[in-house]
């Protein structure tokens, strides 16, 4: 027992040390290895099948609006860069550059991709021609390279991998109404999928992607009351097609530059994953994304009929759900400690004593409640509780979220609470980057978001004293 309370032991509370908990739980649960190159991680079969699961929904959902996919070059030549000041600006401190090839210096250096605006530019500019080709509905899964000067797997990595959608319309109208789109679907896709809440809300022009008009967010609270950008969808308007010469003629033969959108999600969603819903013993993982959603235990392998019997119920349950058993020697107890550190939702425990009774023992992973439940009922019953844990995960989350949203009406009571009170802060706002960047440097929170549903807390801004035009988001983040 001594060995199976150990498992368990090596992971730091989460009150205790926050971010040693997830650094603890990214390896222990061996979601990750970390890799000879600095700020680059290996992502293990448990967290890359994580990655699959949110890929594979989200990529129906996607091709369900009409997007398809596309793959496109690693390399992006330096001039292509050059051509959106703002867009290569932002990204500047972060590019990765290619001068040699083989051992020759380059003619040109090459930008290892930090994201891909400047290359579907570059290829939109080439095919589009009349209104005829529009919309261009594109999305790429790949790979992006920024170079870091700080890491943490997943939350932040020199290489990550992501989805990267970036469309061409007409009208500027179809293009808003495709970037709000895809941001409702990313918000609608952590509720039902990962069970988080999110906020929605358009970010402040400081916030805001190099070279966007503007930029939307889905804004989530960890355990630890800190936010986490969790997806982006991006409006351009025609200011890279102006850039790039993307034009088309319209019905009456007059060339117009298209209306571009970008959005994309990334394996940070994972980090969000992991803190919002672990807790000390490790993983939670919601049903509807968890690699293995149901874990199989014998107790006593050596009884006559219990690996028989859960062998027959593997088979079964394995067509409705994603299921592994463990029939290795190692005692029951490290499996139960084993399965809650990896989060598989539910566990089903066959002993001699349940064979007698024709049922099995179903644990809980969020909760640790054990129900007895007959053969006769068990694919049913797992479906519901399966069902119930999702949901459960998302009422919890929800409720911490509403837990930690404090309102400011004065700045003093603004540093306060956010010196205090570790979650998200409601505070009106002059629109002015002077006060954006005072409340940075004095209290460590960035403006998060500005919401879409609007509410007045006062006629003034509180740092400036001068007429309040929105309600703003405010936290620390990561």
């Amino acid at each position: 027992m001594e060995g199976e309370k150990k498992q368990v032991e090596r992971i730091t509370a989460r009150e205790e040390d926050f971010a040693q908990w997830y650094t603890d739980v990214v390896t222990k649960a061996e979601l990750i290895h970390y890799s000879s190159v600095k700020g680059c991680v290996i992502l293990r079969p448990d967290g890359y099948a994580i990655w699959e699961n949110i890929q594979r929904n989200l990529d129906r959902l996607f091709k369900e609006t009409g997007v398809e996919n596309v793959s496109l070059p690693l390399l992006i030549p330096e001039h292509l860069l050059q051509k959106e000041k703002d867009h290569v600006e932002g990204f500047a401190p972060e590019v990765a550059w290619v001068t040699l090839g083989g051992e020759e210096t380059l003619s040109e250096r090459l930008c290892i991709r930090p994201t891909s605006e400047t290359l579907f530019c570059d290829f939109y500019a080439d095919i589009i021609q009349s209104y005829r080709e529009l919309p261009k509905l594109y999305n790429q899964w790949c790979s992006v390279v920024r170079w870091e000067k700080t890491t943490r797997p997943f939350l932040r990595s020199t290489e990550f991998l992501w989805q990267e959608g970036h469309t061409a319309h007409a009208t500027e109208e179809e293009a808003r109404e495709r970037t709000l789109q895809m941001l409702n679907l990313y918000a609608d896709f952590c509720e039902e999928y990962l069970a988080i809440p999110v906020i929605k809300g358009e970010k402040t022009q400081k916030e805001k992607f190099a070279g966007a008009k503007s930029t939307y967010t889905i804004e989530a609270l960890m355990h630890d009351g800190k936010a986490l950008q969790s997806a982006t969808s991006h409006l351009f308007g025609d200011g890279f097609a102006k850039a790039f010469s993307i034009r088309y003629s319209d019905k009456n033969n007059v060339l117009q530059y298209v209306h571009q959108t970008s959005w994309g999600l990334s394996t940070r969603i994972i980090g969000a994953l992991i803190m919002v819903h672990g807790d000390d013993s490790g993983l939670i993982l919601p049903p509807k994304i968890a690699p293995i959603q149901i874990m199989l235990i014998p107790i006593q392998t050596k009884k006559e009929g219990i690996v028989v019997k859960l062998q027959e119920w593997e088979n079964q349950l394995s067509k409705v759900f994603r299921v592994k058993a463990d029939y290795s020697d190692k005692s029951p107890g490290w499996k139960f400690n084993e399965q809650e550190m990896r989060g598989i939702p539910l566990r089903l425990e066959l002993g001699p004593r349940d064979l007698q009774n024709q049922q099995m023992t179903a644990v809980r992973r969020d909760t640790g409640e054990k129900i007895s439940i007959p053969f006769s009922h068990l694919e049913q019953k797992v479906k519901e509780l399966l069902d119930d844990i999702q949901d459960s995960l998302l009422q919890k989350a929800n409720k911490h979220l509403e837990n930690h949203i404090y309102e400011a009406k004065s700045y003093e009571e603004f540093k306060q609470l956010i010196a205090s009170k570790p979650g998200i802060v409601k505070m009106m706002w002059c629109e002015q980057e002077n006060c954006e960047k005072q409340i940075k440097e004095e209290t460590g929170a960035s403006s998060r978001c500005i919401p879409f549903q609007q509410e007045s807390l006062g006629e003034k801004c509180p740092v400036c004293h001068q007429a309040a035009k929105k309600m703003v988001y405010w936290g620390k983040a990561y």
